[in-house]
């Protein structure tokens, strides 16, 4: 049963967190995560209660899909009653014209100083992310829980060699005659059938879609998922256990900003582990089939345990070096010390320091939670060995939507 919250007196004007209904995908993530327990939800919508958020900005990251991102400057904030029932966020309103009891000048000075907190909350997430200026415009939520989009297995192969501790597969899905459009660095959601451990229907789960837009096979309605089965996992082992003809229920696309720029001549830089290389095989596949000879360079650093336990690694090889430089990073190979990718990026620093100072060139992580630390404690040596400053350079990344980050 939803707790009762209380709306306490907010001075005005505020600077209100809000949760946009259109793109949450209710995960509950953001309720999880806040420390000061500002966030709740009813069966419809996941809203912050206003005198309890104290912007610490602990939510923002883990969101999956940029929906807990929003903020409105309001003379008196919104009540959870009113956003219980939201279908989307409200547009801004002009405090100065409702009477409030504030001036427009008491208004931009109390917005600057909050805007100001926000900025240097945002600064250890590397600044808000926006999409590369030539990414192809995204669909985003087309289908929902409640309206899925239903699709059918066409292949589940193991990627990984059998016998190996790392059981990642490679799925494929005909979506048939629906319109299910997606660009290269979105994901897609699973929910597993039947009820948590509290009887309640799962929660969704994202996978980035591991293909080009045109489909895993070119001009077919399909795409292609990369799933490691996790030990407990209710959605992995569901998604690993699928056979040829299984139907799957889809939600989303997500995603609007961890996208590929539309440029033959700009540079990437994609570095990952495990299953996160899928956005990168797409990014790949992309570049090989609509500008082969394209001017910019990929570049791929991709860290597993072993040789047998790195995804795709047999097509990997087959990629031309003209097309992408490839480093390939084990950490659990027998008599050999471990190696991970920022030990990689840190042995290539002329190369990659030659890339940061590039402004057609873009960097994109992704991986599992925490690797973030070394490959961004990497860059910043790097940058410091060509006399360049990391944080001027990520925050002008940022800023054009050249640097992304997606861990899990």
């Amino acid at each position: 049963m939803q707790k009762a919250v209380q709306d306490k007196a907010v001075p005005s004007p505020t600077k209100q967190h809000l949760i946009d209904p259109e793109i949450c995908i209710r995960c509950n993530t953001c309720e999880e995560t806040c420390p000061q327990d500002a966030v709740t939800h009813n069966d419809d919508n996941y809203v912050v209660i206003a005198d309890k958020c104290d912007y610490c900005m602990d939510c923002i990251s883990p969101c999956p899909t940029g929906a807990i991102d929003n903020w409105r400057v309001v003379a008196a904030p919104y009540p959870i009653e009113s956003q219980f029932e939201w279908d989307e966020l409200p547009q801004q309103e002009n405090i100065a014209s409702t009477g409030g009891a504030a001036s427009s000048g008491a208004v931009e000075a109390f917005d600057d100083e909050i805007i100001k907190m926000l900025e240097e909350a945002h600064q250890g997430l590397g600044g808000r992310s926006v999409a590369p200026r030539s990414a192809s415009k995204p669909s985003i939520n087309l289908f929902s829980r409640s309206k899925p989009a239903t699709t059918r297995v066409q292949g589940n192969f193991r990627l990984t060699r059998e016998g190996t501790e790392t059981d990642v597969r490679h799925i494929i899905l005909d979506i048939g005659d629906q319109a299910f459009p997606v660009v290269e660095g979105q994901s897609v959601g699973i929910v597993p059938p039947g009820l948590d451990a509290n009887g309640k229907p799962e929660k969704v789960r994202l996978y980035s879609i591991a293909c080009p837009r045109d489909g895993e096979k070119p001009n077919a309605n399909n795409i292609a998922l990369t799933v490691k089965r996790e030990t407990g996992g209710r959605c992995s082992n569901y998604i690993c256990d699928l056979a040829k003809g299984d139907e799957v229920e889809l939600t989303g696309p997500y995603g609007a900003t961890f996208l590929m720029p539309d440029d033959p001549t700009a540079n990437i830089i994609m570095i990952c582990t495990g299953t996160g290389s899928a956005p990168f095989r797409g990014f790949t596949m992309r570049r090989q089939r609509t500008a082969p000879q394209a001017v910019g360079h990929l570049a791929l650093y991709f860290g597993a345990r072993t040789p047998e336990e790195l995804p795709y690694f047999g097509p990997l090889k087959r990629i031309p070096k003209s097309v992408m430089t490839q480093r390939l990073v084990f950490s659990r190979i027998k008599g050999e010390p471990k190696r991970y990718v920022q030990d990689q990026m840190r042995q290539d620093a002329d190369l990659l320091s030659s890339y940061i100072a590039n402004e057609r060139t873009y960097i994109y992580v992704c991986g599992l939670k925490g690797m973030e630390e070394g490959v961004e404690a990497a860059l910043a040596e790097i940058c410091e060995g060509a006399g360049l400053d990391w944080g001027t350079q990520r925050a002008l990344m940022r800023q054009e939507g050249r640097l992304h980050l997606e861990t899990y």
